[in-house]
């Protein structure tokens, strides 16, 4: 197929992808609209008693840590915070309309969003050191979902998707240059496009269609594409044990540079998400 024809092929297969709840288009609306306060989202996330549970469950697991059972949203809102909560409960919406393929001997979903999760972390603890307020409050969802064009592609491209997979069976440069060549878009594209037509924002949109692209687009934000880029590269790293990371190790020289970032505060960051491996896969089995 030609580039336009299987664009149009995966717009019409995003209408056959699970409706995703009701809440998450309220909370997008509520994410775009500066005025809105903690009671808006929390009465929100409540009508839906499945993401709630999900919320509380999150809340209570080890991945946080708090010393005392969480009963209720209210709380779970103030002490997990009221971006963080926006992005888990847009994130859960997301993968429970998505996860519905089996994992095959080439692609598993577990190591997909213990990934995803890993490169959510690695982006918040970055956020807060190199990116203002307005730019990191949604860096966790982006994160979560940067990878979410694969199971797109599993679904309804599963042939082509296989081959790719059977051609490129690691992750990152080398999979996404298969895609392209395979299929025409890599997997951040595809994303970035069932995103788009989902309604959600350019700055969640943006990064993830371009996480496998080298340089900036022109007015687009470097600093948000540029955090998950280097997350990625520091999850990837630490999945294969390749040793410690190095600005000059798998991480684009250009991000490097849009972050202002050190090798000493890569270093800490890899190690952190290192030290926070079975907390992360505790709080992978909660989410799923």
């Amino acid at each position: 197929m030609e580039e336009e024809e299987i664009k149009n092929h995966i717009y019409a297969k995003v209408e056959e992808l699970p409706t995703l709840p009701a809440v998450v288009p309220k909370l997008i609306g509520l994410m775009e609209d500066a005025g809105s306060d903690v009671a808006q989202v929390t009465h929100v996330i409540s009508q839906d008693p499945a993401l709630t549970s999900k919320i509380l469950k999150v809340a209570n697991s080890a991945y946080y840590g708090f010393p005392k059972g969480i009963a209720d949203l209210e709380r779970a809102v103030a002490l997990l915070g009221f971006n963080m909560v926006k992005s888990l409960a847009l994130s859960i919406g997301v993968i429970k309309s998505l996860s519905k393929g089996k994992s095959s001997p080439h692609f598993s979903h577990k190591d997909l969003w213990l990934h995803s999760v890993t490169v959510a972390t690695a982006m918040k603890n970055l956020g807060k050191r190199y990116c203002s307020r307005p730019d990191s409050e949604h860096l966790f969802v982006i994160g979560l979902l940067h990878d979410m064009g694969k199971l797109v592609l599993e679904q309804f491209f599963n042939n082509a998707f296989q081959e790719v997979m059977e051609l490129a069976p690691t992750s990152g440069k080398a999979l996404s240059l298969s895609e392209k060549r395979i299929l025409g878009f890599d997997h951040g594209e595809v994303g970035a496009m069932v995103l788009r037509r989902w309604n959600f924002p350019d700055m969640i949109v943006d990064p993830i269609g371009v996480h496998h692209q080298t340089g900036f687009p022109k007015g687009w934000n470097p600093k948000v594409i540029a955090t998950l880029r280097i997350a990625d590269a520091l999850s990837q790293d630490l999945e294969t044990e390749e040793g410690r990371p190095s600005p000059s190790e798998g991480i684009y020289e250009g991000d490097i540079e849009a972050l202002a970032v050190d090798a000493e505060t890569l270093e800490i960051v890899w190690k952190d998400l290192a030290d926070a491996k079975e907390r992360t896969e505790a709080f992978l089995s909660v989410l799923m």
